[in-house]
Order: C-alpha cells, then structure tokens, then sequence
C-alpha cells in the first residue's frame, strides 16, 4: 500500500504541481504582450487566459500532493521527522503564495489587458508576478530535494 500511495503522491505532484510552475512561469510574458496594442489578433490573450485555467486548475488538483503525501509519511512512521515537517512547512507556504498572490495577480493582470484604456499597472504588476512566481517555483524545489535527500534518513540516500 505504501509504494502505491507514494507512487500517486509523486504522480500528482509532476503532473499538479510541474503543470502550475510552467504556466505560472510563462503567463506574466503573453498577459503583458495581451495589452498596449501589441496583440491584435488576440492570440497572447487567449494564451495568457489558458495559462490561468490551467494554473486554477492544477492548483485544485495539487490538493492531492500533500494528501497523500501525509498519507504515504503515516505509513512509513515519519510524520514527526524534521524534513517532513519542513516539507509540509514550504508546501503550505507555496500553496498561500500560489492561492492569496499569484491566482489573483493573473487575474488582476488579465483585467488590465482587457481594458485597453489603462496599460500603466501592467508593467510592475507583471514583474511582481514573475517575482512571485519565482520564488514559488524554489519553495518547490527545496521539497523536491528534501524529499530526495531526507535529513537523518536512515536508508542512506
């Protein structure tokens, strides 16, 4: 049971999680091309409103990585462990950087590339964005390493 739970949760966060960091990395680019006349077929626009879908969805589905995560740390006796709890830590904090700054950043975003009268935000909004976005694609990769790594891990990896 516990190679099936491990093999979902890490599924689910390739699948989940590597989805959001693509689209969240590429959608402050084609919201700022979406906006000041330089899209006039609409094309970045429609590309910058995909990303965000993509982004709201995958987060829904991201739901899984730490479900089964703890569910996978029960099993092998390793809930209390330092990296497991740090793990959890950075997740948790990802997840509100992803669902209070970056959901309703491209939101904010994709409202300014609509309204065609106002271009001045969009600039330092997308910048913020990329920032945002960064450092929520490095919190992820410290829990990739500290899953792989395991602090005090007894099995030598």
């Amino acid at each position: 049971m516990t190679k099936v739970l491990l093999s979902v949760h890490v599924l689910a966060a390739m699948l989940a999680v590597g989805s959001i960091t693509v689209a969240a990395s590429l959608f402050p680019r084609y919201a700022l091309q979406a906006s000041g006349g330089r899209d006039p077929d609409g094309r970045a626009a429609g590309i910058a409103a995909l990303l965000h879908r993509i982004c709201r969805g995958y987060a829904v589905a991201g739901l899984a990585v730490p479900v089964f995560g703890l569910a996978t740390g029960a099993l092998l006796g390793v809930l209390t462990d330092a990296w497991l709890i740090a793990s959890l830590a950075l997740t948790m904090i990802a997840a509100a950087l992803l669902a209070m700054a970056i959901l309703p950043g491209q939101q904010r975003l994709l409202a300014l590339a609509q309204d065609s009268a106002t271009h001045d935000g969009q600039r330092p909004a997308a910048t913020r964005l990329t920032m945002l976005t960064g450092i929520f694609n490095v919190l992820w990769a410290i829990v990739v390493i500290l899953m792989i790594v395991r602090p005090g891990s007894t099995t030598g990896a």
